[in-house]
């Protein structure tokens, strides 16, 4: 283990080119100085310093140089732990449940935003299908969450209608109307609200189908989609310029897009965060 007090040593001596004038800046004596350098080589097996006759100036080897970059790298991460575990600015954490479904590079730049305005908070996603996110909920590990469901399905602290459509790719043929081929489909894993549009809608229109794809991702679904993998059921703000709107398929009723929270009283750095999305959501 390389003590940090030598490491510091080493480094005013790289810096100043002497031991006289190194050990002015750690307040010690030059022969002090000498010592711990050479306790530092013995540590290392390697000669750190070249000395010149008169022992007055001192240049560093390649060693030298290499152990003094690391040792400015582990002094400034020492001074940082310090300072973190001294500071009086306590660190709250803040667990927010974000469905898969999402748009991920949405959801991250809200996210940043917020961040960035709450040096004093530590933000923790966690990333999960919408009936996960619920029961995450109910038992405590997260206290609010996105979550994708039917229309006015429960309390919320804020909810947005989403309109679906289906897609293909710019490039794939969607099997006619009146044809027997089953359609491929491009979905979410079970419990995933526009897997239950697309299947209940097809089944209702008495339609065969088949599941080509699945992805717990939105850009897995949507990179499936633009490669004509499959047909998807997708939120209109969800559709790529490589998409096409299908027709000729059954009519998808809305879902809702709700932020909802574990049912306590929120904290003010929860309310804050609350606060936050809203203002994201509508703009």
């Amino acid at each position: 283990m390389l003590d940090l007090e030598l490491l510091n040593t080493l480094i005013c001596v790289v810096d100043e080119g002497s031991f006289t004038r190194a050990g002015e800046r750690v307040h010690r004596t030059q022969s002090t100085v000498s010592q711990q350098v050479r306790r530092l080589e013995e540590l290392v097996g390697r000669t750190l310093l070249m000395r010149d006759r008169t022992g007055n100036q001192v240049t560093a080897t390649e060693h030298g140089e290499l152990l003094a970059q690391y040792a400015r790298r582990l002094l400034a991460l020492a001074q940082e732990a310090q300072d973190a575990l001294t500071s009086d600015v306590a660190v709250t954490p803040l667990r927010i449940g974000v469905p898969e479904d999402f748009d991920a590079r949405r959801m991250s730049a809200m996210l940043s935003g917020f961040v960035k305005t709450k040096p004093g908070v530590r933000l923790e996603t966690v990333a999960g299908m919408s009936a996960e996110l619920q029961r995450r909920l109910s038992g405590g590990e997260i206290e609010i969450a996105l979550v994708k469901r039917e229309p006015a399905s429960g309390e919320c602290l804020a909810s947005w209608p989403e309109s679906l459509v289906w897609v293909r790719g710019a490039h794939a043929q969607a099997p006619e109307e009146s044809s027997d081929e089953p359609v491929p489909l491009a979905l979410f894993p079970q419990g995933c609200v526009y897997r239950q549009r697309a299947i209940r809608g097809l089944d209702k229109a008495h339609r065969r189908w088949r599941i080509a794809f699945g992805s717990h991702s939105l850009t897995g679904i949507q990179a499936a989609v633009s490669s004509g993998l499959g047909i998807s059921v997708l939120p209109t703000t969800a559709v790529l310029p490589e998409h096409r709107v299908c027709s000729g398929f059954p009519p998808l009723p809305p879902t809702e897009l709700a932020l909802v929270s574990s049912g306590g009283v929120l904290n003010v750095h929860q309310r804050a965060l609350v606060d936050f999305l809203l203002a994201e959501m509508e703009a």
